[in-house]
């Protein structure tokens, strides 16, 4: 004989909580486009925000030399 199922609780996820995760998420992508994809011979934006970033790059491995 089949031992009976277990109920569990699932927390709702509440509206505020979805659209702070969501702006969370949308600020990480900015900032990895930032870091990662502006680089220097391919900048979309000189090279203020290449400099600006430098060390960043570096910091995730992101080769720009």
């Amino acid at each position: 004989m089949a031992a009976p199922a277990r109920s569990v609780a699932v927390p709702a996820l509440s509206p505020k909580l979805l659209s702070v995760a969501l702006l969370s998420v949308g600020l990480m992508l900015l900032l990895a486009y930032l870091v990662g994809f502006d680089q220097g011979a391919v900048s979309q934006s000189g090279m203020f925000l290449h400099e600006l970033m430098h060390d960043g790059r570096h910091l995730l491995g992101v080769p720009c030399h």
